[in-house]
């Protein structure tokens, strides 16, 4: 009797270790909810280069950033000189920027929500990384990968019926540590678009982040937007204000 109390012990304890990877696996969306909870944790503030390639050649612009929530994030542009200052601002369904030349703020249509940010392959609805893909699409799971010794979850997210969005659907690729591998995005005809990429992984702030992220749209060869976070810190104290139309036209 002993034999099986230690037996039955071990099994329960394997049962254990696996269950969360099995419950993982069976929900989609809470795989989904991971990846962009430990983008962005309760609250964080990065440094990132963004590398633009046209045909008009390269640049680059450095940027900071700070999310709070899930709903809330603020990007200013720190260098080159020409673009310093500009900021964009997402609270909650509202997107702000502000143009230094103009000193002016001007809240964007969601019709413009899919537009070029800063001339980039990157939309002001990638810079937010919001509750959009999680509450306006249904989630299903249609496969897995291996990826460095690790599970990758292939999940297709197709928008639910009334939501004003302009992809047919996404199929997302995230590691079984969270770590969101890739996005494409669809049309309405099912074709493929636009394909972004983790690059390279690495540890920020303690955890495993896509530390270099390569957006690319398939209609324009040879373009692409890099963004490389070269530091940032998570799950930290952030003045409400940091989040206001006030802070993004004079920043404290």
């Amino acid at each position: 009797m002993p034999g099986v109390t230690r037996r039955n012990l071990l099994i329960t304890s394997v049962a254990a270790l696996l269950l969360p990877r099995v419950a993982l696996a069976q929900d989609p969306g809470a795989i989904l909810r991971g990846a962009f909870d430990n983008w962005r944790a309760t609250s964080s503030h990065g440094i990132s280069e963004m590398t633009i390639r046209n045909a008009s050649g390269t640049r680059s612009l450095s940027m900071e950033s700070w999310t709070q929530g899930r709903d809330k994030a603020l990007v200013r542009f720190t260098a080159p000189a020409r673009d310093a200052g500009n900021a964009t601002l997402q609270n909650g369904r509202r997107t702000y920027v502000f143009n230094p030349k103009l000193n002016q703020v001007i809240q964007l249509p969601a019709s413009a929500m899919q537009q070029s940010w800063m001339g980039s392959d990157f939309s002001y609805n990638d810079l937010s990384k919001t509750e959009q893909i999680i509450t306006d699409y249904n989630h299903r799971l249609i496969g897995t990968e291996q990826n460095a010794g690790r599970t990758v979850y292939v999940i297709e997210a197709i928008p639910k019926r009334g939501k004003p969005i302009v992809w047919g659907k996404q199929v997302l690729r995230v590691r079984d540590d969270y770590v969101l591998l890739g996005q494409q995005f669809y049309d309405q005809n099912g074709n493929l678009v636009r394909e972004m990429v983790a690059d390279r992984i690495g540890t920020l702030g303690g955890r495993p982040y896509p530390v270099q992220l390569t957006m690319r749209s398939l209609d324009k060869p040879g373009q692409w937007t890099r963004i490389t976070t070269q530091s940032a810190e998570f799950d930290i104290d952030l003045p409400d204000y940091l989040f206001t139309r006030s802070n993004l036209q004079n920043p404290r």
